[in-house]
């Protein structure tokens, strides 16, 4: 962006769950400059931590980074990092690192979850390694000191009142930047995309390899590319997994921005199923025919913006935007569409108390809620508009993206950061090894095909893409199209790629 609805939080993201580190203080995340000084080489002291439904043999380490890579002597800061060793050690042949999505997202998390089907997948072929990104999960922490009222997913996300004003969005963003520059601290200001990427030649090295090999996904595509275009020469075999536009001018803003259109790809396959008549058996139809579908969800969302409705979450009521964040959750996966069913459905029903989605209950953790903000903002700077053209543009895109109502371009905490970036994001090119794989959904919700293109075209010669004739978000092992899991299986295990970009059918 972790499973698929908890990983859709400010820019389709996981919500990371493990414990907090802590937090180092002192100097600022200044860039390294290229030859500049080095820390020594870490040693990584691995212990097993098993998971239940994880592979056995899961182990994890800490693995300790400058916290300014400008100044490597200087403070550490802790990312937790997890592999699973090849079981057949005669037929590896190297390390897969399984780059997660977000920013927000846990590696370990993710390999604890896809380990057993890539061992199975790819016949130990590589050692599987992962890491929480600085701010995740079990590596060092930050934290804004946010309200709970400001870390709910529908208050990250910047959904515009319900008359669709963004006097609210303008207030809320201002205190969050406010409290991030409080009480942030240096370790807030180091958790950027460069520092991932750092981090991630950093694991390289303290795993004594002199190339690696990657699976990236949603977010973790961008990290991927970046590294490939930072370090070309210790590049092995590259996925990226459902990639946006990698436009240096924009970043996560161009991202934001594109989820409007990738909501108006996506749903007609949430229509099409919900107005199926196998919906009949399963008492989930909401329509007899498809194009039923959407002027219902519309029409429930705007009855919760006058009225929301109580849930079975005591304080915690359902609104018009709380609808609209499911129904984007909803979207990456066709095994979310029931959930969202029964949802809708609930809400037709004067009687029923809906049950909201677990995401939508309660409020982040502030150290998770912290990292979603701060990745974004760190990266790349964003425009504050006069709030006349702020609202201009809400409203254009509420008339032209109904289901996501203007959010997508709405105004974010960014506009307000206090600190400007320190390095300028990196533009992808086609100066490289033609070592990458790229592989994307036709109708993505969150990374649309028309902007993976995009990636596709900075890459060039590089890069070969397999594009699958399937909704959703995450391909490879995520969406049970086999022709597109055969591609990526038979790249990282032969390293044969198709000649020219392809298609898969569903």
């Amino acid at each position: 962006m972790t499973t698929h609805r908890t990983q859709a939080l400010l820019l389709a993201l996981a919500t990371a769950t493990a414990l907090t580190a802590a937090a180092a203080p002192a100097a600022s995340a200044a860039p390294a400059a290229a030859g500049g000084p080095r820390a020594s080489v870490p040693r990584l002291d691995w212990h097993p931590c098993a998971q239940p439904g994880g592979p056995a043999t899961q182990e994890c380490a800490d693995l300790p980074v400058p916290l300014d890579y400008a100044d490597p002597s200087g403070p550490h800061v802790s990312v937790a990092v997890s592999r699973v060793r090849s079981d057949r050690p005669a037929a590896r042949r190297g390390t897969l690192v399984v780059i997660p999505g977000g920013p927000g997202g846990s590696g370990v998390q993710r390999l604890t979850q896809k380990g057993a089907a890539l061992q199975k997948e790819l016949g130990g072929a590589y050692d599987l390694v992962a890491f929480d990104p600085r701010g995740v999960g079990g590596s060092t922490t930050a934290s804004c000191g946010l309200a709970p009222e400001d870390r709910y997913l529908t208050a990250l996300r910047s959904w515009p009142g319900a008359d669709g004003g963004v006097t609210g969005n303008l207030d809320r963003s201002r205190r969050v930047a406010e409290a991030c520059a409080a009480n942030g601290g240096p370790v807030l200001r180091s958790l950027t995309t460069a520092n991932e990427v750092r981090d991630m030649d950093r694991l390289r090295e303290a795993l004594g390899e002199r190339k690696l090999s990657a699976w990236g996904v949603s977010y973790g595509t961008y990290v991927g590319a970046v590294y490939a275009q930072t370090y070309p020469g210790r590049t092995d075999r590259w996925v990226l997994d459902s990639s946006g536009d990698p436009d240096p001018a924009r970043v996560a803003r161009g991202w934001l921005a594109n989820m409007g259109k990738g909501a108006d790809d996506r749903f007609p396959d949430f229509a099409a199923w919900a107005a199926h008549p196998d919906r009949d058996g399963e008492g989930l139809r909401l329509a007899a025919r498809p194009e039923e579908v959407e002027p219902l969800v519309l029409s429930l969302a705007a009855a919760l913006d006058r009225d929301p409705r109580p849930s079975t979450t005591e304080g915690v009521p359902l609104t018009g935007n709380g609808l609209r964040q499911a129904l984007q959750n909803a979207l990456y996966s066709d095994a979310a569409f029931p959930g969202l069913a029964r949802l809708l459905l609930a809400l037709r029903d004067p009687g029923a108390t809906p049950a909201l989605p677990p995401e939508l209950a309660r409020p982040l953790r502030d150290q998770d809620a912290a990292l979603t903000v701060a990745v974004i903002c760190n990266d790349v700077a964003w425009p504050l508009l006069p709030a006349a053209d702020q609202q201009r543009a809400v409203d254009e895109d509420r008339t032209r993206h109904p289901l996501t109502a203007g959010m997508p371009v709405n105004v974010t905490p960014c506009s307000f950061w206090k600190t400007p970036p320190t390095t300028p994001p990196t533009r992808i090119t086609d100066r490289g090894p033609s070592n990458v794989l790229m592989i994307q959904s036709r109708r993505d919700p969150s990374t649309p095909h028309s902007e993976s293109l995009k990636m596709r075209r900075a890459l060039g010669d590089r890069a070969v893409m397999v594009t699958v004739e399937h909704g959703g978000h995450g391909m490879y092992l995520g969406n049970g199209n086999a022709c597109g899991d055969r591609a990526v299986t038979r790249f990282l295990t032969t390293g044969a790629r198709p000649a020219r970009d392809t298609d898969c059918p569903n």
